[in-house]
């Protein structure tokens, strides 16, 4: 006598998870995300394409932008230097540099831009050195793109681990036996194995420096115009109840969100395969 698979449920517990799934996703999700487009068209067309050709609401894009095309790359280079270090040689502070990757997760970022301000504000611990060299960190682009790299850092890092954990080093091993020096072992070798991952890594990393706003709020300063990102500007025009002009550029925030979803969702379909061991 066959015994019923763990999954047999009756037809309709499982069309009943179904529809309890859709409709949490359709209220928490999907209904928050059309509200955002309908709020922003509703003083028509031209209200909306009025704020966002709004001086402000152009520099906090191009701000926007800017860090994220600064933290991104930044953050390829650590994080693939991070996991490469742990995945494939032995060291005695492995598990101390392991934790540092996980650190953002558990630290509020509203603290973490404390900690900056603390660090390079005019009266922290650098202020003073800063200001006698004429440089700032706090209040000015620098500072965005520290919190951003600090906040969006583990990533790329939390991809590329377990990809290259679970390929292990037989493959850089033989290069390196057959004379290829390390750099180019990782070029040919350990960069090709882990390239979708990678890829994975930065579409995940480019949505959250985007949409990043607890420490980047700290360290901002809200200047309009100059230390102004997206989310700011929203929260300073939606303070302001400018809602037509808030939810605009929110569209525009939550599109960017859209592209990466697609192409997140495109990645996993096409090299389903390839991204299995990244461990989620």
């Amino acid at each position: 006598m066959s015994v019923p698979a763990a999954t047999a449920e009756p037809r309709w517990v499982r069309w009943l998870l179904i529809a309890v799934a859709l409709g949490f996703l359709a209220l928490n999700l999907a209904l928050p995300l059309a509200a955002v487009f309908v709020e922003a068209f509703r003083k028509g067309v031209a209200a909306y394409v009025a704020a966002i050709r709004d001086p402000d609401a152009l520099s906090a894009l191009r701000l926007t932008l800017t860090v994220a095309a600064i933290a991104v790359p930044l953050n390829i280079v650590i994080g693939l230097a991070a996991s490469w270090a742990i995945a494939k040689f032995d060291f005695r502070f492995k598990p101390f540099l392991v934790t540092l990757i996980d650190l953002p997760f558990s630290v509020s970022p509203v603290v973490s831009g404390l900690v900056y301000v603390l660090v390079f504000g005019m009266q922290g611990w650098f202020g003073e050195w800063l200001r006698d060299n004429d440089l700032q960190v706090i209040f000015a682009v620098p500072g965005l793109v520290l919190a951003t790299i600090f906040i969006t850092f583990p990533f790329v890092a939390r991809e590329l681990l377990p990809l290259m954990e679970e390929q292990g080093r037989d493959e850089e091993e033989a290069a390196l036996s057959l004379g290829a020096s390390g750099l180019s072992t990782f070029w040919h070798v350990t960069l090709p194995n882990v390239r979708w991952g990678l890829l994975y890594g930065v579409l995940l990393c480019n949505a959250r420096a985007m949409g990043e706003f607890g420490a980047v709020s700290v360290v901002s300063g809200h200047i309009r115009g100059k230390t102004n990102t997206m989310p700011l500007h929203i929260e300073i025009l939606y303070n302001e109840y400018n809602f037509a002009a808030a939810f605009a550029v929110a569209s525009l925030l939550a599109g960017l969100a859209l592209v990466t979803l697609v192409l997140k969702s495109a990645l996993e379909w096409r090299f389903a395969g390839q991204l299995a061991g990244r461990g989620h």
